[in-house]
């Protein structure tokens, strides 16, 4: 379904090398989405180039410039359709990945796909502000990320809560967010976080990407995060 050469070579764009045996699964995990996606819908871009581009090689723009140490433990927070935690532990077996959603359906879409690969993932199906207070997720990560998922001062309040001190949290963004990381500045350092770096890039199509990472240098306060209601109206 899906040109290897092409996938190996935007990989490569962000350091990531990929085997054939990583593009076979690649290709498995851009099967079984659109075939998914004829009764759920999960993604509007189900073209395979289209696929490798704005969803596999989006995805794998989280290793840009990281390091990222083996056996790192990192929770996709709103993983949806799987990306990009899915697509960083095909790159990365070693990695110790956990997918959370809010949806049932996907987390079992989820779920269908690492068994499919052969993958070691946790996939929860909970709310981001519930298993934030879980104390076997609360600070237990290394990075947290998320990806298209929403604007800067609502995702620190849902995904720093995971970070340990000392941890990441990685926003996969689209175009023009100074605006979002001006307005997110105080939700970050009520959040115990320290904004570090933006890195702006364009995939293969020319679409602006920018991938915010912000630094865990303190714990989160326990009232954080607040039910979903009251992020939604009165951001941080």
């Amino acid at each position: 379904m899906i040109d290897f050469i092409r996938l190996k070579d935007e990989a490569r764009q962000f350091n990531v090398e990929l085997d054939d045996v990583k593009c076979e699964q690649f290709d498995e995990y851009a099967k079984l989405l659109v075939e998914k996606n004829k009764v759920m819908n999960l993604t509007g871009i189900t073209d395979p180039d289209a696929i490798v581009t704005r969803h596999f090689a989006d995805s794998l723009s989280f290793f840009y410039n990281l390091d990222v140490k083996q056996n790192a433990k990192i929770i996709d927070v709103g993983s949806g359709a799987g990306f990009p935690g899915l697509a960083l532990k095909i790159a990365r077996p070693d990695l110790k990945l956990t997918l959370l959603d809010s949806t049932a359906k996907r987390v079992n879409f989820l779920s269908q796909v690492a068994q499919s690969l052969d993958l070691d993932v946790e996939c929860v199906h909970l709310r981001a502000e519930d298993g934030a207070k879980m104390p076997q997720y609360r600070e237990q990560f290394d990075f947290a990320t998320a990806r298209a998922v929403s604007e800067m001062r609502v995702l620190c309040e849902y995904c720093l809560p995971f970070v340990k001190v000392g941890g990441l949290f990685v926003a996969l963004k689209g175009k023009d967010i100074n605006e979002e990381l001006s307005s997110a500045k105080n939700s970050i350092a009520v959040l115990g976080g320290e904004f570090l770096s933006k890195t702006d890039f364009r995939l293969n199509d020319e679409s602006e990407r920018n991938i915010v990472l912000v630094k865990k240098i303190s714990q989160t306060p326990p009232k954080y995060p607040r039910v979903s209601a009251q992020i939604a109206k009165k951001p941080l």
